[in-house]
């Protein structure tokens, strides 16, 4: 089901997504070479529940994975896609670092992501980032009324095409609300003017994922929830949460 959400729905659904922006804003500025992973989890951890919210991710059991999610947050180096669990890994000076977030407060869901390089990018590193980002604002920019779903999927897929760029063909966006996950999906590869029409209060979480070497193929982490670039080049991921209305595209997870 498709839920639409009056204007003080979406009010409050900005306080959920200010909760999870500000989150992924502090743990940006806490990565550094040397900082572990499941350091950075401890942070979120205690970051959201300052905020007087809950996690969104710990404890998830999707049908696709074997376990329930078992952090706060997503941390995906290098060839991790999505998914990557925090472990004792030490960041290193290059590595390329996906954060992913999602908290509950009040009962109403924000989700968001972001990708950064630790230390100074190269230069196919920062293009990667840069191209995935802009692929989220032509998507944002595409979520208007009178446009359909396809018309979102269409703009992050040709992003990806004309850079060059692969991306997971049965893992895109999402519904959000009540729940971090809602219909409807939102693939990152479609056909304009198709799928379901956009109104004003659907909120959609729009979320380019993009592989370096070009490929869709993935494989999956022994941990049964890292998604691994296949070719093992690099990936980036970027995700706002965001409200169709009658004044444009709002987003719901800035800081």
């Amino acid at each position: 089901m498709v839920e639409i959400k009056t204007p003080a729905e979406l009010d409050a659904m900005r306080e959920a997504g200010r909760v999870v922006g500000r989150t992924i804003q502090a743990l940006t500025r806490h990565a550094a070479p040397g900082v572990r992973l499941d350091e950075l989890d401890e942070l979120a951890a205690t970051l959201i529940a300052e905020a007087g919210a809950t996690p969104a991710f710990l404890g998830y059991h999707p049908p696709f994975a074997p376990t329930p999610y078992p952090a706060v947050v997503s941390t995906s180096v290098n060839d991790v896609i999505v998914h990557g669990i925090p472990t004792r890994y030490r960041l290193r000076e290059g590595d390329v670092l996906s954060i992913d977030c999602g908290a509950y407060l009040d009962g109403w869901a924000g989700d968001s992501a972001t990708t950064i390089t630790i230390g100074p990018p190269a230069p196919a590193d920062a293009t990667l980032i840069d191209t995935t980002r802009r692929a989220l604002d032509n998507a944002i920019a595409a979520a208007i009324p009178g446009n359909r779903i396809g018309d979102i999927s269409h703009a992050i897929a040709s992003t990806a095409q004309a850079a060059g760029y692969g991306y997971p063909l049965d893992f895109g966006g999402h519904g959000i609300g009540r729940h971090m996950h809602e219909d409807p999906h939102v693939a990152n590869h479609g056909r304009p003017g198709r799928g379901l029409p956009l109104r004003p209060g659907l909120v959609l979480a729009l979320e380019p994922m993009f592989i370096a070497g070009g490929a869709h193929r993935y494989r999956t982490a022994p941990d049964g929830w890292s998604l691994t670039t296949h070719d093992r080049s690099r990936a980036a991921h970027a995700e706002h949460t965001v409200a169709i209305t009658d004044d444009g595209p709002r987003i719901l997870t800035l800081p």
